[in-house]
């Protein structure tokens, strides 16, 4: 698994400016399967993704969010060895 962590590196206003086509880029990686879970950091200095799958293919999805294309944010991408997950939960440790 795959923390995706992305931090705005310019004016939250150039964010909301972009906020309809990163969102479609956000449906398309749950449509994809690539994507677990999303949402805003609070304070909202940018945002969290839980994702799975090869790591060249989530650098790559990564590299095309209109946030990466036009600057806007930085993404932090840690990968997660889960040994323990809650009830229900188990599917995140494949």
């Amino acid at each position: 698994m795959f923390i995706l962590s992305l931090t705005y590196v310019k004016p939250q206003e150039e964010a909301d400016r972009l906020m309809e086509p990163h969102m479609a880029w956000v449906n398309e990686g749950y449509d994809t399967g690539l994507f677990l879970a999303s949402g805003r950091k609070v304070p909202r200095t940018g945002g969290v993704i839980l994702a799975k799958g090869e790591r060249t293919a989530i650098e790559a999805f990564v590299a095309r969010d209109p946030f990466a294309v036009h600057g806007v944010a930085e993404y932090e991408i840690t990968e997660v060895a889960l040994t323990r997950t809650a009830d229900g939960l188990d599917t995140l440790r494949h």
